[in-house]
């Protein structure tokens, strides 16, 4: 079956449509299908209007539309292409009156009847094109296959019933929920909204039910929660579609429609992110994300492609979650309008950025330099670290190798080369750090901070806490331990923890680069810290299963490094909510830095690259302890960035 007409046969059918609407147009306005006099000027208007047309939808890029999935849009589109080709044919008809008079006069009312036609009839075959993928409805009105409600009358729950309708999967909609009582009784795209979240029980029984949907992707996580436990007292299986923030474009369809899983249950209010002060920050510029193959990195990359960079620099050591980011990446780029999103050189070039893959490991700063060197990066979010506390304080040296000269490496050759803003992706674990990782990323921000002092540029850090989600985290665990049959390891009962998930954490990051000046933290609000205990119980119940029952939770205390209870800011940080509702700032962060800080990481480089375990811990702890109890100087920018790294102030002792 063919997915779509070609772009010539339309065409071809275009021209035959145009000259029947031009013949259509003199028939109105004489009132008559004998044409007469008028004969010479009708065949002289029906041979300029459909070339004027043909250009202007060559121009408006008619011909470029997936009319299969056609909507508003495109018929909008067709409707502005035949408009403006009727003014430009009452033009012609002017000019022509006022110079060749020898020539038929066309009467002045044609162009507007021209419009009127020439629209019903180009759109008739679009229309029928439209038509022939959609199922009868006859089909709707089955017995047997899923019988599914979905929960949330509006945009998403309508693009959801057309997709499903698209996919022609064996799924009956028999109708909506919703809360709102102004909706109960209407019909939207054919099924009707039957009453609200309280009516699950009462609809499952009488129309066997065997799904509910929920699509509410701005519901916050109490609403899923409270639906949820509706459906499950209904015994009726829930399912959902994600949050807005998840999605590259902001599209739902019958793919995207997945089992409720904890980050849903934990999701807070839509985040109100500034699109054109990020569009702004990021349109047509070069950037460049480390990690980029990572959980939060990959996400950064997503959420970067929609604001249209002209290049998209991918950096990261391991080659495959690169290769798998940059395909994903690639496909979406290449994805026809209104099409699904299913699913050699590194390079790319789409009709607006450009995508680059390096592989390239932050501990070189020859490989790195000679990377930033090739691809000039204007912005750099810098996401690329060990993060795993237990795995961190039994191999220090790694820590401090990556996390921290890494970060020196970046810092430098961002200096060297003309970065302009710098974000590097911190943690709350870097607040009164009790661990390795921790105390890592705190002598990080201390780089940063620095390097924006002796820069001028515009290089900051943001701090998050635990990511839902990301690999390794404690969800990650918690589901291979629910899988495994249990049990459910947690350190201690009154462990809290703040959670955001991936693409909310994303969005805080790319906002927070907007309102940089440089040397700031900035610091996402993540609302209230969540017990890990909770945690545990309630992924255990999205899985189907009851604690005690079928899996233990077991108390296994706390590892070395961890802390019951985390912190966002440092004593002595003066914080203060900024512009956004949801980010914090530390203005005062950077007169935190030590002003020997250059000269300790140079001790601690030496340390880490000679193997030295005992001394790169007590060096750590020193740098850390300094930023926090020392008096500090202002460093000031005497140095002209494009002479001066911060490996070589290290040296001068700056």
């Amino acid at each position: 079956m063919s997915r779509s007409l070609p772009a010539g046969h339309l065409c071809t059918i275009d021209v035959l449509m145009l000259t029947i609407a031009a013949f259509v147009s003199y028939a109105l306005r004489l009132e008559r299908l004998d044409l007469g006099e008028h004969w010479r000027s009708f065949v002289l208007f029906a041979g300029v209007a459909p070339v004027v047309v043909l250009m202007l939808f060559g121009v408006t890029r008619v011909y470029a539309q997936y009319w299969r999935y056609a909507s508003f849009h495109e018929f909008s589109l067709l409707a502005c292409a035949l408009v403006c080709a009727g003014i430009i044919l009452e033009g012609v008809v002017l000019i022509g009156r006022a110079l060749f008079p020898v020539v038929p006069v066309v009467p002045l009312s044609i162009p507007p009847i021209f419009v009127l036609s020439a629209l019903t009839l180009t759109a008739l075959p679009r229309l029928m094109m439209h038509a022939r993928f959609q199922p009868s409805p006859r089909r709707w009105h089955r017995q047997s296959g899923n019988r599914v409600l979905i929960m949330g009358a509006g945009e998403a729950g309508a693009m959801i019933v057309q997709s499903m309708r698209l996919a022609r999967q064996n799924n009956i909609i028999v109708g909506f929920v919703d809360d709102n009582p102004h909706k109960r009784g209407v019909r939207i795209n054919g099924a009707p909204v039957l009453g609200d979240r309280h009516d699950i029980p009462r609809l499952a029984a009488e129309h066997q039910i065997n799904e509910v949907i929920i699509a509410m992707p701005s519901a916050p996580g109490k609403t899923i929660r409270e639906i949820v436990a509706i459906c499950e007292r209904a015994g009726v299986r829930a399912r959902i579609i994600p949050g807005i923030a998840e999605l590259v474009d902001g599209r739902f369809s019958v793919n995207h429609i997945r089992d409720v899983q904890i980050e849903d249950l934990l999701r807070r209010a839509p985040i109100r992110t500034d699109m054109q002060a990020v569009g702004s920050l990021i349109r047509g510029r070069r950037v460049l994300i480390t990690g980029g193959g990572g959980s939060i990195g990959s996400e950064i990359c997503r959420h970067v492609l929609r604001y249209e960079p002209s290049d998209l620099i991918i950096l990261g050591h391991g080659e495959n979650s690169v290769f798998a980011i940059h395909n994903e990446l690639h496909r979406w780029l290449n994805m026809p309008r209104g099409a699904d999103h299913t699913g050699g050189d590194g390079q790319y070039r789409s009709n607006c950025t450009t995508l680059h893959t390096v592989i390239a490991d932050i501990r070189f700063a020859e490989r790195i330099h000679a990377v930033f060197e090739r691809y000039r990066p204007e912005i750099v979010f810098h996401a690329a670290a060990h993060k795993h506390v237990p795995l961190m304080e039994a191999n220090p040296v790694e820590a401090v190798t990556n996390n921290v000269l890494g970060t020196r490496n970046l810092l430098d050759a961002a200096i060297v080369t003309g970065v302009e803003r710098f974000v590097m992706i911190s943690t709350d674990k870097a607040v009164n750090p009790t661990s390795i990782m921790g105390s890592s990323k705190r002598a990080a921000e201390l780089l940063v901070h620095h390097a924006a002092k002796v820069s001028g540029r515009a290089f900051m850090a943001v701090r998050f806490g635990n990511v839902l989600g990301s690999r390794g985290s404690v969800v990650w665990t918690f589901k291979q331990q629910i899988a495994a049959g249990g049990p459910v390891t947690v350190t201690h009962p009154e462990m809290r923890r703040y959670f955001m998930t991936i693409p909310e954490a994303v969005q805080l990051v790319l906002q927070a680069a907007t309102l940089g000046r440089g040397g700031e933290v900035f610091t996402l609000d993540m609302g209230e810290p969540v017990k890990i205990l909770d945690l545990a119980r309630d992924m255990i119940e999205l899985s189907g299963l009851q604690v005690g029952r079928d899996i233990d939770i077991a108390f296994v205390g706390l590892r070395p490094g961890e802390k019951l209870f985390e912190e966002l800011f440092l004593p002595g940080e003066q914080y203060d909510r900024t512009s956004h509702e949801k980010i914090f700032i530390a203005r005062n962060a950077s007169r935190l830095v030590p002003a020997d800080v250059l000269a300790l990481i140079a001790d601690l480089e030496e340390a880490a690259l000679s193997d030295d375990t005992p001394r790169t811990v007590r060096l750590l702890r020193l740098i850390v302890q300094r930023s926090q109890s020392t008096p500090h100087e202002d460093v000031r920018a005497d140095h002209p960035p494009e002479l001066a790294s911060l490996r070589a102030l290290a040296v001068s002792g700056s």
